[in-house]
């Protein structure tokens, strides 16, 4: 029998984060194959003149892929 122990997550929901490519805030996160992965929102910029198709403004970064934290909160 072994025992398996999941690590708890850096990061929580409304910590706004920097990563290569931009910024957001953090709106979920999950386990996922070993590691923590974190739904960053980015801001959305003006509307591009063909329309916004979905969520083109969330990603699934894990968390080598954060470089900073720019607010902290309490999780």
């Amino acid at each position: 029998m072994s025992a398996s122990i999941l690590s708890v997550p850096k990061l929580c929901k409304g910590q706004t984060v920097r990563f290569m490519g931009g910024e957001g805030v953090i709106n979920n996160y999950r386990f996922e194959s070993d590691r923590w992965e974190y739904l960053v929102e980015m801001p959305m910029g003006p509307e591009p003149e063909m329309g916004r198709v979905g969520y083109e403004t969330m990603i699934w970064l894990s968390e080598v892929d954060i470089s900073s934290i720019i607010f902290s909160q309490n999780c």
